[in-house]
C-alpha cells in the first residue's frame, strides 16, 4: 500500500471511530438533560440504596428496545419515519409529528436547563442565560461541518460531566456495599419509575438520535452492524453509568439526612458534597446536560421530516434554527412551563412502545428479512418492552391527565 493511500485509510477510519463514538455520546447527552439530574435525584431520596435496582432493570430494558431500533434502522439504511411509511402510508408522518411534539415540549425545558446552568455557574440572569446558549447551539448547526462538531462537543462535554459527577459522588461518600447489594436485592421497586427511566432514556426522539446521526456519516448495511450493536450498547452505558454516579452521589447526601431543596435537588446535592464550588460544578453540569440535550432534541427531531420532501431536506437546517427558536420563544413567555412538562412526559412514555412496535413489524418483512434477520431474543426483547411501556405508559397519562385536568 503506497503511503497516502495509507493515510487516507488511517484518516477514514478515524472519521468512521469519531463517528460511531460521537453516535453513542449524542444519544447518551440527549437522555442526560435537565430533567434526568432531577428524576434521579427525587427517585433517589425516595428509594435510597434500591433505586440501584430501578436502574439495573430499566438498563436491560433499554438495551433491548436500542439494539433493535439501531440495528434495523442500520441494515436498512432507512430513518424510522421511512420505514414506518414502507409499512403503511403516512404512519411515518403521524410518528414524525408524535416524535415533535415529545420534542419540542422537551427542548423548552432544555433550554430552561441552560439558563438555570449558567446561571449557578456565573450568577448570571436566567433569562439572558438561555439566550446565549440558544445562540450557541445555533452556531453549532450554522458551521460547516455541523456533524463532526457535534461529535466532539458531545464527547467532550459528556466526559466531562462525568467527572464532575464522579467528584460529587466521591466527596458525598455513599454507603457503597448497600448500594451494590440492593442493586441487585432491592428492598422496595417501583415499576412507574422503571418507565419513567426507560422512556427518560430510550423514549421519544432519544432512541433514534444516535441511528441516524450514523445514516449522516455513512455507516450502514451489514458490514457495519457490529459497530452499530457496539455504538448503541456504548450509548445505555454511558448514560447508565452517569445515572449511576448521579444516585450515588444524592445517596451520600440524603443519607446523612440532608435535606434536598424540592425545587432543585440536584443542586442542593453538588452543594451539600462539596460546599460553594459544588454548586459551581453542578452549574457546569447542568449546562452541559442541558445543552447537547438542546442539540440532539433539534438534531433528531428534524431528521424524521428531513426526507418527507425534497424542500425539507434541502432547507433541514432552517428548520433546526426554528425549532429552536420556538422552544426559546415559549420559555421566555411561560417561564416554567410545568404543566406542558408533564403532558410530554406522558406522550414521550408512548412514543417508544409505538416506535418500536413498528421497527419490529418492519424488522418481519420479507424485503428485511432478506437482508438481516434479528435474533429470536432480541425480538422478544423487544416486543417485552413494547408491551410492558404500553401498559405502564398508558397508565402514566391517565394519572397526568388526572392532574392537569
Amino acid at each position: 500500500m503506497l503511503p497516502n493511500e495509507e493515510k487516507s485509510v488511517k484518516k477514514r477510519s478515524l472519521m468512521r471511530l469519531s463517528a460511531v463514538t460521537g453516535a453513542a455520546f449524542l444519544m447518551a447527552t440527549s437522555a442526560i438533560g435537565p430533567g434526568f439530574l432531577t428524576q434521579t435525584s427525587r427517585f433517589t431520596e425516595e428509594l435510597l440504596t434500591s433505586f440501584g435496582f430501578v436502574i439495573l432493570i430499566s438498563l436491560l430494558l433499554d438495551i433491548g428496545a436500542q439494539l433493535n431500533i439501531w440495528r434495523v434502522i442500520s441494515i436498512t439504511n432507512k430513518r424510522a419515519q421511512d420505514l414506518a411509511n414502507g409499512l403503511l402510508p403516512g404512519l411515518g408522518v403521524f410518528l414524525a409529528l408524535l416524535i415533535a411534539l415529545g420534542g419540542f415540549v422537551f427542548n423548552i425545558g432544555n433550554i430552561g436547563g441552560t439558563g438555570l446552568g449558567l446561571n449557578a455557574l456565573t450568577g448570571m440572569d436566567i433569562y439572558l442565560s438561555a439566550c446565549i446558549s440558544t445562540f450557541f447551539a445555533l452556531g453549532i448547526f450554522w458551521v460547516k461541518n455541523t456533524g463532526k462538531l457535534m461529535d466532539h462537543l458531545v464527547r467532550i462535554l459528556g466526559i466531562l460531566m462525568i467527572l464532575f459527577t464522579l467528584y460529587i459522588a466521591f466527596s458525598s461518600a455513599p454507603p457503597l456495599a448497600n448500594a451494590l447489594l440492593h442493586t441487585f436485592w432491592p428492598e422496595k421497586t417501583d415499576s412507574l419509575k422503571i418507565v419513567t427511566l426507560v422512556g427518560g432514556t430510550v423514549g421519544g426522539y432519544i432512541s433514534f438520535a444516535g441511528a441516524h446521526r450514523l445514516i449522516d456519516a455513512g455507516i450502514t448495511g451489514k458490514e457495519n452492524i457490529r459497530a452499530v450493536t457496539r455504538s448503541a450498547v456504548s450509548g445505555i452505558l454511558i448514560t447508565s453509568f452517569m445515572r449511576y454516579i448521579l444516585f450515588l452521589a444524592v445517596l451520600g447526601v440524603v443519607m446523612k439526612g440532608l435535606a434536598l431543596d424540592a425545587s432543585n435537588p440536584a443542586a442542593s446535592v453538588f452543594r451539600h458534597a462539596a460546599g460553594e464550588p459544588g454548586y459551581r460544578f453542578f452549574g457546569f453540569v447542568m449546562w452541559s446536560a442541558a445543552i447537547t440535550s438542546v442539540v440532539g432534541a433539534s438534531f433528531t427531531t428534524i431528521s424524521f421530516f428531513r426526507t418527507l420532501h425534497p424542500l425539507l431536506e434541502k432547507h433541514y437546517k432552517i428548520l433546526i434554527t426554528l425549532f429552536i427558536l420556538c422552544s426559546l420563544g415559549v420559555f421566555l413567555l411561560k417561564g416554567n412551563p410545568v404543566a406542558l412538562l408533564i403532558f410530554a412526559g406522558a406522550v414521550n412514555g408512548l412514543i417508544l412502545p409505538v416506535a418500536l412496535a413498528v421497527i419490529l413489524i418492519a424488522s418481519r418483512t420479507k424485503k428485511i428479512r432478506n437482508l438481516y434477520k434479528t435474533p429470536l431474543w432480541l425480538e422478544v426483547a423487544g416486543w417485552l418492552v413494547v408491551f410492558t411501556m404500553s401498559w405502564l405508559g398508558a397508565l402514566s397519562i391517565k394519572n397526568n391527565l388526572a392532574q392537569l385536568f
